[in-house]
C-alpha cells in the first residue's frame, strides 16, 4: 500500500510540473511532445539553406536561448527567406526545447 502511495504521488508531481515547461505547439502530450509545424511561407522558392535557432527550458525554473528568426537566418547566412517552421519538444514537463527553422537562400 505504501508503494502505491509513492507511485501516485510521483504521478501527481509529474502531472503538475508538465505545465511548467509548456512550449508552443499545435498539440501537446502530457508525457512527451515532439512536433514540427509551419509558421509562414513566402513566394521565394529557392531554399538551398536551412538555419536553426533554439531556446531551452529546464524544470520550468530556467529558460535560455535565442529562438528568433533572425538568429536562424544568421546561422545559415540566409538573406531571402522561403519558409519558417518550428520544432517543439517536451519530456515529462522537466525539459522543453523550442527551435525555429528557416529555409531560404
Amino acid at each position: 500500500m505504501h508503494l502505491i502511495k509513492k507511485i501516485a504521488a510521483a504521478a501527481a508531481l509529474t502531472a503538475s510540473l508538465s505545465g511548467c515547461v509548456a512550449v508552443a505547439t499545435p498539440t501537446l502530450g502530457l508525457v512527451y511532445t515532439n512536433v514540427r509545424a509551419p509558421i509562414m511561407a513566402t513566394e521565394n522558392e529557392a531554399a538551398n539553406k536551412q538555419g536553426t535557432s533554439c531556446a531551452t527550458s529546464l524544470l520550468g525554473l530556467f529558460a535560455f536561448g535565442d529562438a528568433s528568426i533572425e538568429k536562424a537566418k544568421r546561422s545559415a547566412n540566409i538573406t531571402k527567406v522561403s519558409s519558417v517552421s518550428y520544432d517543439s519538444f517536451s519530456l515529462l514537463g522537466a525539459y522543453g526545447r523550442f527551435c525555429t527553422l528557416v529555409t531560404g537562400s
